[in-house]
């Protein structure tokens, strides 16, 4: 509720009942009232509410009103009229960046873009303290994390997120934000792959009035919004390649037009984006550009998937069940055989996933120990059949033992010509080490893609080397992936 509830204060009735009217409009739900003694006697507290839109008030007024709003640290955003804004924020000392100066005569446009703002606010506002620590954990992988966080937040160096869907890479940007210089300026969050490729430059850059059809006003973009801030481009691997040209132009000049304007807007903006997709596959295909790839990937930060790192399991489970708890719901708990029984799941929806299922555990056994048992099915796949967990007996590794090599015996090298043969010697007409050697690479890359299913990452851990080296001797050979398999042919960057 407290999502779309505004609170007006006004003596002026008439211009309460207009603001009413316009709020609606745009889908707001307006409570009206001219003191503040009313709100503490409705029992109203100020996180009820998603901004405070302040009129005409007395002195007394104002000051109860002051008094009301202190109760919440953190207090909604005010939309404080303009003849009364100094007023608030001279006399009564209320927080300058969570105050929004709302010209008049009031317009719906101006209005609603104000609300958005304050949202943002809201949102930047209501993140927990946590948050600035970065993910959730105590495993090596997550510890490596926080420990790029804590070297790249210091400076503004443009950070590119990567990882599976749902393993936290907003979580990684806000701890960002959170620990750099820019705490206190905006962190605006946009998804590229959410809004439609008509409308994304719009929401990017802003537009002015009567830019297309249905600009009726001038409107600020998410650039605009986050000035002084970070703007995280979540899913830019999703962006459109003509938007992906124009985000490279911002990032080289830091400055953009909005929508039909003739003029240059400079912004100071930190970015930091973050994709699910292999980017890397993507330039091969000629699905992302290069040079914005190099761009964005100046200090890259990889959030490693749950099933990688499953001893972070508890502590994960304790944060979700507390936040639903400061949400208001009854929390429940997990017995040791659910949590090890979960550990046994390879999560494919990762930390989201995660959340998802507390949340249902809590609607469905709120307030009780949850077993193993009451796992929904997908998750007791590891049970037995009288319904509990397994024990874990040790087992002895089975590692083949390493080849035994003579320092007599000579050194065999495979064939370019007959991979599957040995060379015993030179031949007598001798060959070209660089091309037998690149024989050797590109047979060992093929097989390790095959292995892989093509996967470039997964081909590249099993070549123990680097995605970025292995995408570059992609290039070199022209080797692409072929539905029905992998083969060589000419490609074009």
């Amino acid at each position: 509720m407290s999502d779309s509830r505004v609170l007006v204060i006004d003596l002026d009735t008439q211009r309460a009942e207009s603001l009413r009217a316009i709020l609606e409009f745009i889908e707001h739900r307006a409570v009206l009232v001219e003191d503040a003694a009313q709100l503490s006697l409705e029992g109203q507290r100020p996180q009820d509410f998603l901004a405070v839109i302040i009129g005409k008030t007395e002195g007394d007024s104002i000051m109860r009103f002051v008094d009301w709003l202190k109760r919440d640290r953190l207090h909604p955003p005010l939309l404080v009229l303009q003849p009364y804004h100094a007023l608030a924020m001279e006399r009564f000392g209320l927080d300058e960046s969570a105050c929004l100066t709302l010209e008049t005569p009031v317009r719906y446009a101006a209005l609603s873009e104000l609300l958005k703002r304050a949202s943002l606010l809201r949102e930047m506002a209501h993140t927990p303290r946590a948050a600035a620590q970065g993910p959730t954990g105590n495993s090596s992988a997550v510890r490596r994390v926080r420990a790029l966080i804590e070297q790249v937040a210091g400076f503004d160096t443009t950070v590119l997120i990567t990882g599976e869907s749902g393993t936290g890479k907003e979580v990684v940007a806000r701890a960002i934000h959170a620990r750099s210089p820019r705490r206190d300026q905006p962190f605006v969050a946009v998804n590229c792959g959410a809004i439609p490729a008509e409308l994304l430059e719009s929401e990017l850059f802003g537009h002015e009035k009567g830019a297309f059809t249905g600009a009726i006003t001038a409107r600020r973009g998410r650039f605009e919004l986050a000035d002084g801030g970070t703007l995280f481009l979540d899913e830019i691997g999703d962006m459109p390649l003509p938007m992906q040209v124009k985000i490279l132009r911002v990032l080289q000049e830091r400055s953009f037009e909005r929508v039909g304007a003739t003029r240059s807007t400079q912004c100071n903006v930190r970015i930091v984006a973050a994709t699910h997709r292999n980017l890397e596959e993507a330039i091969i295909k000629n699905a992302f550009r290069e040079d914005l790839y190099y761009r964005l990937n100046v200090f890259p930060i990889e959030m490693p998937p749950l099933r990688e790192r499953t001893e972070d399991l508890p502590m994960l489970i304790d944060d979700l069940i507390q936040m639903q708890e400061r949400h208001g719901q009854r929390g429940m708990r997990l017995a040791p055989d659910a949590v090890h029984t979960l550990r046994q799941y390879h999560w494919p929806g990762n930390v989201r996933e995660l959340a998802n299922l507390i949340e249902r555990l809590a609607v469905l056994h709120p307030g009780k120990l949850v077993d193993a048992a009451n796992l929904p099915p997908r998750y007791r796949s590891g049970l037995s059949e009288s319904g509990s967990a397994p024990s874990v007996q040790p087992v002895e590794p089975l590692t083949p033992p390493a080849p035994r090599v003579e320092l007599n015996e000579p050194l065999r090298f495979a064939s370019p010509m007959l991979p599957a043969q040995a060379l015993s010697e030179l031949p007598p007409e001798g060959l070209s080490l660089k091309d037998h050697i690149e024989a050797i690479e590109l047979s060992l890359i093929r097989q390790a893609l095959q292995q892989a299913g093509g996967v470039v990452a997964h081909a590249a851990k099993l070549l123990n080397t680097r995605r970025t080296t292995l995408v570059e001797k992609l290039r070199k050979y022209g080797l692409t992936r072929e539905a029905g398999g992998l083969e060589l042919e000419p490609t074009t960057f």
